[in-house]
């Protein structure tokens, strides 16, 4: 295992199923299994997986002038965030170019908890924080399990009341198993599914109880690259797998806009006041690429970095891929010039691997366009 300096109380359940804790944002996490990634993909998208995702940092913000503090670092209009929901938001830097994404749950009037992968989240709302009535706190004992897929709601309302009514993007504060847990109906799969803050002690018995209860369900324990699976038919980035950080421009250091990523959408209308804003709106139009789809030929995956060719000439590459054994595609995020942001342009992935792979461009997400998997209300 990679020297973390964050341990989940998951880790002998990840060791027993063949992971051998791989770090990611400071916490060995399961980055395999000795299973098929590809029977925990079927299980996510028609059954349901549980996954430990508690590498996801956790920083709570107190205060009169949490809210505040909220507004200056991220993009997001807190006035219009009431306790009981969350919303996805972005963060920039004073050059408008983004560094971290996170969810944001309102807990009370002046309670947040904002959860944020690898990124520097946690130094922006440090940062907005300095001269401010208010309190931070890293949180390193709540866990996240991650209960994702059709059946996740049929397995969860036979112990928590209420369940089956919680709204997407909304979160209760109730008991699982006779212990304390915030249940949020949020996740990374696209599919409809849940996440369970637990603390620390009770993590085990929950993952235990819901993988032996939910086995006659198809509910099977999952590895966190599987999301990697799920989030390119879903279209949901992975900072900075997707990002210039891992990528770099030729002639300039990192940073992408959230006009390139397609993430413009996080910016709540008419918010100003925000670090980076002015840069933000400034560079609409300015787009150097953008994030946009491929559909390739046969079944051959190309690895993360393949480059893209048009006329015989590299113009971007890929950034993650996948096939499909329940959709048949064959499918990838991709860096590619502006011109290319459209569905029908040919190109070919040239894959270290399988050579070259033709591809037309398309538009994301590729699967549940309408998102309606994640958003039902039934």
């Amino acid at each position: 295992m990679t020297n973390s300096w964050r341990f989940s109380t998951l880790g002998d359940r990840h060791r027993a199923l063949g992971s051998n804790l791989e770090d990611w944002s400071g916490m060995g996490t399961a980055w395999s299994y000795d299973g098929d990634p590809d029977a925990e993909y079927m299980a996510i998208r028609t059954k349901a997986g549980l996954m430990d995702v508690s590498g996801l940092k956790k920083v709570h913000i107190t205060g009169p002038a949490a809210s505040h503090v909220i507004e200056r670092a991220t993009t997001r209009n807190m006035e219009k965030l009431m306790p009981g929901r969350s919303v996805y938001a972005t963060m920039l830097n004073d050059q408008g170019k983004f560094i971290d994404d996170c969810v944001i749950y309102r807990l009370a009037p002046n309670a947040f908890m904002v959860v944020h992968g690898s990124g520097g989240a946690h130094e922006q709302l440090t940062m907005a924080a300095t001269g401010r009535d208010v309190s931070i706190r890293f949180d390193d004992n709540t866990h996240d399990l991650s209960l994702q897929g059709p059946l996740a709601v049929d397995y969860l309302e036979k112990h928590v009341p209420g369940i089956r009514q919680l709204p997407y993007f909304a979160h209760m504060q109730t008991s699982l198993f006779g212990k304390p847990a915030m249940i949020s109906r949020t996740g990374y799969t696209g599919e409809r599914g849940y996440e369970l803050f637990v603390r620390g002690q009770d993590a085990p018995m929950i993952w235990d109880r819901i993988l032996d209860e939910g086995k006659s369900m198809g509910i099977i324990p999952c590895r966190f690259t599987t999301l990697d699976m799920l989030r390119t038919e879903s279209y949901l980035l992975f900072f900075p797998y997707d990002n210039s950080e891992m990528y770099p421009f030729e002639n300039e250091g990192p940073g992408d806009t959230l006009w390139e990523l397609g993430l413009d959408f996080t910016v709540s209308p008419g918010k100003v006041g925000f670090r980076g804003a002015e840069e933000h709106y400034r560079l609409k139009g300015k787009e150097r690429f953008k994030i946009w789809g491929l559909k390739m030929e046969g079944t051959k995956v190309p690895g993360n970095g393949a480059p893209v060719f048009q006329n015989g000439k590299q113009v971007g590459l890929v950034t993650q891929a996948m096939y499909s054994p329940l959709n048949k595609h064959n499918i990838a995020i991709a860096r590619l010039p502006v011109d290319c942001a459209n569905n029908g342009t040919k190109l070919v992935v040239n894959c270290a691997t399988h050579g070259e792979i033709p591809a037309v461009t398309h538009s994301m997400p590729f699967y549940d366009v309408e998102k309606k998997r994640r958003t039902v209300k039934e």
